[in-house]
């Protein structure tokens, strides 16, 4: 049990350290922006995209839809079972930018969506890995900037999500 209380200093550390920065430079309205592109309407854009230009629709868009299914039912029950309290509700002195669209913190599904299209879309039509990648990274830091997620929160959604985008596009054949 040593561990995870070390873990959690140290995530708690960084949190404040992020916060403190961020909130000093004004980053909040960057932050609500980059966030807000991950609450779900760019998921919905890609999958209409690929039916319509993706060489192999019937493949890429239920690889997506399954991605993104299995994102959704690793995350909301690890989020509920775990209930590590958010930031605003850890911290009596300390305020999120934000309303948080839940009451727990861990895993971030913010991070999680992001990285699962992110690490989909570049594993199925290549080209621009290095963007998408900065896309969900972007909108995994604005969660902390935010004030809604700790670091930890937010690294665990983006192993959730790129696993899960790994393990359907192999399983639909898409990279072997």
């Amino acid at each position: 049990m040593k561990i995870f209380a070390s873990l959690q200093r140290v995530d708690h550390t960084l949190f404040e350290k992020i916060v403190g920065v961020t909130r000093s430079n004004n980053w909040a309205v960057t932050a609500r922006a980059i966030s807000a592109t991950g609450d779900g309407s760019l998921h919905v854009l890609a999958a209409v995209l690929l039916l319509v230009l993706h060489p192999l629709p019937e493949v890429i868009v239920p690889a997506l839809i399954t991605t993104m299914a299995l994102e959704r039912t690793l995350y909301w029950p690890m989020k509920n079972s775990l209930k590590r309290l958010r930031p605003a509700d850890k911290f009596d002195s300390f305020s999120s930018l934000i309303k948080a669209s839940d009451k727990f913190s861990f895993p971030s599904g913010h991070s999680s969506a992001a990285f699962a299209l992110a690490t989909l879309l570049s594993l199925c039509i290549g080209g621009p890995l290095v963007g998408l990648l900065m896309w969900a990274t972007s909108v995994a830091l604005s969660r902390v900037v935010l004030g809604v997620h700790f670091p930890g929160d937010v690294a665990a959604g983006a192993l959730i999500g790129g696993s899960t985008a790994f393990i359907n596009a192999h399983y639909w054949g898409l990279i072997t």
